[in-house]
């Protein structure tokens, strides 16, 4: 029988839980990283070792007869080791239809157990433990900046049914998600399509302050470093409900990884322009419809079948152009073109686009003056291949080189534009509406399910 003890662990055994082949333990992984390191804030490090011996172990051996250790790494990441008999919680987790093979959280089915969870409190001591294991307190966890501090729940894997499921219990106790970012080329690289490292995990976000009023911690350290988040705002955030939040949409690209086999077949094959556009293909009562689908009439402004940005070496980018039938078959236009001249157009109107064939298409000048930045750039002026402030980096350029040029790669059909130089090039796909609606359709299944065609030669001569 369910009681708030037994949910807290459930929630800390799903959220953390590794099982193998041994019959009498298995882990509990905490990854806290530099949170939670004993290097980095050995206090702290002290404190969690306290929860796990005056919250944890207490719990385990009243509710499932089971000991306690743990261990900690230098990286800060803590294991609790549960030894004992462990048949009777193998059968609660089994009487959910969930299995106890390797992490539970990787494929796990939550729906069972929450429908067990009959009053708020058992439902907020089943998502305490999930956020003990999974919830990371890192201060970088912000939207926006400080005055907006963040609880995220951390989730590997593909399992989106298990992320949907625990948002809409968040949502049954008002702790509404501020954020989910899906496991998802769409959400992790969404101006990229030949980005391979996409497959970052999940992670579920949540105002501190909305937690704090719904939500709970067991363990005392997460407690107050939530208290300790907060204090550094200097105001008090309300989350909005899902159906009544405004949304803004920025043009995506298409990634090939959309196909890729481990996303579950409900996902799988789609494209998706919002975070909570995967709520409505994945049918959350909570997801805003109508204000996805009212972007459903200019698609074609929405989705882009190249790459909007990619910047790398020069060689990994004719790479790409080679590799590519439809890019490698064109014919390029070599132009030198005066840094100054892009920049004037940008302050005449920042969003007009260069080499279009009608008003409405061709390369958009913001994006031009992106791959500009990138390629002209010092060291020091870039995060990566990310520029520091991409204006302010031609400016200062300019006032040290006024006939400072730009190397354009202009090709015969708006297939991307390239730019080099300084050993670095970038690809710029182009705006095409017209074109681009026509790759569209929707999943016969699923209305909300965009699906979106490979580009050819042809579509762009019917251009």
């Amino acid at each position: 029988m369910m009681n708030t003890d037994k949910a807290y662990l459930l929630g800390l055994v799903i959220g953390g839980g590794v099982f193998g082949n041994s019959e009498d333990a298995f882990r509990i992984r905490l990854p806290y990283k530099k949170w939670g390191s004993y290097l980095e804030n050995p206090q702290r490090a002290g404190e969690i070792a306290g929860d796990i011996l005056r919250t944890v172990k207490p719990m385990f051996r009243t509710v499932y007869g089971l000991s306690v250790e743990y261990e900690a790494t230098t990286g800060g990441n803590w294991t609790i080791l549960c030894e004992g008999d462990i048949s009777t919680l193998i059968d609660d987790l089994a009487s959910y239809d969930i299995a106890c093979d390797g992490e539970i959280r990787a494929n796990a089915d939550i729906s069972g157990v929450i429908s067990d969870l009959v009053d708020d409190n058992f439902k907020r001591r089943f998502i305490a433990g999930l956020a003990d294991t999974i919830g990371s307190m890192a201060k970088s966890q912000r939207r926006f900046d400080v005055n907006h501090q963040i609880l995220s729940l951390e989730i590997k894997g593909y399992n989106f049914n298990f992320v949907c499921e625990l948002c809409r219990l968040l949502y049954s106790v008002n702790c509404i998600a501020d954020q989910v970012n899906w496991n998802h080329p769409n959400i992790h690289c969404s101006s990229n399509p030949y980005y391979s490292q996409w497959n970052k995990g999940f992670k579920l976000r949540i105002l501190l302050d909305q937690y704090a009023r719904f939500g709970a911690f067991a363990f005392r350290t997460k407690a107050e470093s939530s208290n300790e988040n907060r204090s550094m705002q200097q105001q008090i955030n309300i989350a909005e409900r899902c159906e009544q939040r405004e949304i803004s949409i920025s043009p995506s690209s298409v990634h090939p990884a959309e196909n890729d086999t481990r996303l579950p077949e409900i996902i799988r094959g789609g494209h998706y322009i919002h975070f909570r556009h995967f709520c409505a293909v994945l049918g959350c009562e909570h997801a805003p419809y109508e204000k996805i689908r009212s972007n459903f009439h200019n698609l074609g402004e929405l989705i882009n079948p190249f790459p909007i940005q990619y910047r790398d070496s020069i060689e990994r980018i004719e790479d790409k152009v080679e590799r590519n039938p439809l890019l490698a078959l064109r014919n390029y236009e070599v132009q030198s073109i005066r840094a100054y001249s892009l920049l004037s157009l940008y302050r005449d109107d920042n969003s007009s686009h260069i080499y279009g064939t009608n008003n409405i298409n061709g390369y958009p000048i913001t994006e031009v003056l992106k791959a500009l930045a990138y390629i002209i750039a010092d060291d020091d002026e870039l995060y990566g291949k990310r520029p520091k402030g991409y204006i302010g980096i031609i400016e200062r350029h300019i006032a040290k080189d006024t006939l400072l040029s730009i190397e354009i790669r202009k090709p015969d059909l708006l297939t991307p534009l390239m730019l080099v130089g300084n050993e670095r090039g970038v690809l710029v796909g182009a705006d095409n509406p017209n074109v681009y609606a026509r790759l569209i359709s929707f999943d016969p299944t699923n209305e909300y399910k965009i699906c979106v065609r490979q580009i050819t030669e042809e579509d762009l001569h019917d251009a």
